[in-house]
């Protein structure tokens, strides 16, 4: 049982589609796919099963906004998203709970909790292709 933290910003930004000339949209999108994880079990990025218990999403900037579809937490971070996504991380620590943060960011990586599992955007993107939550045409 895991709860999945996701850098919107972050996996958004790491296939070229032109998100950038939408960064709302392109985040109400990727918060649509994600809305299927919720009791999902997936491969995880070691090759065991992770249930996906809860999931959260944190936007940022021109994102902040967008609205949150049931059965995704949105974390909307005031200022910097690493540091929302941080804190996140550490409250689920705090309450025993495992989590497995999706982020490319290293810096971001480097100051999550201790015991924080970490995946890039590619592996999170190939499990949404896996279970069929392609984006809305």
């Amino acid at each position: 049982m895991t709860a999945l933290i996701v850098d919107v910003a972050n996996v958004m930004g790491s296939r070229p589609d032109g998100w950038w000339r939408d960064r709302a949209g392109a985040a109400t999108r990727l918060l649509g796919r994600l809305a299927a994880l919720p009791g999902v079990t997936l491969t995880g990025p070691d090759g065991a099963s992770v249930t996906c218990t809860e999931v959260v999403g944190v936007v940022e900037g021109q994102a902040r906004d967008v609205p949150a579809p049931d059965g995704v937490r949105v974390v909307r971070a005031p200022g910097s998203g690493d540091d929302a996504l941080v804190e996140c991380a550490a409250e689920l620590a705090t309450a025993g709970t495992p989590a497995l943060a999706v982020t490319a960011d290293r810096g971001l990586r480097d100051r999550l909790p201790t015991g924080t599992a970490v995946a890039g955007p590619g592996w999170l993107l190939a499990r949404l292709d896996e279970i069929d939550c392609a984006p809305p045409a």
